[in-house]
């Protein structure tokens, strides 16, 4: 399975709502603009507007490697507007695993499916 699905969770910090919506609508232009390998990628807030979770779905380890890159600044500025962690369903290669190394990541490999 090279499909890999990730979950970003985003504790937003206090005061930078506003700031953190600006940076996800970019992120989602550059997405949309550049990142053919991308497959979903949706943002949610909770009630209170301060989480985010970003559900997103990728062709490959590969492709993941490119969204980051793709995104570059707007990633960092990102991370300065709220405490990142996340989820990866699948088998990243040993690249995107040595790239996500400073951001807390959670790997869940596949048990079963209906694919």
């Amino acid at each position: 399975m090279s499909k890999l699905q990730v979950s970003a969770r985003l504790k937003i910090h206090e005061g930078k709502l506003d700031e953190f919506k600006q940076v996800a609508a970019e992120c989602v232009s550059v997405v949309k603009e550049k990142d053919p390998g991308t497959l979903q990628y949706d943002w949610f807030l909770n009630s209170d507007q301060t989480e985010c979770v970003v559900r997103e779905t990728y062709e490959s380890s590969e492709a993941v490697l490119a969204h980051m890159a793709n995104l570059g600044d707007a990633l960092g500025r990102l991370m300065e507007l709220a405490d990142l962690s996340v989820e990866v369903f699948g088998a990243p290669s040993p690249q995107l695993m040595e790239a996500v190394a400073g951001v807390p990541t959670k790997v869940y490999s596949s048990l079963q499916g209906i694919e």
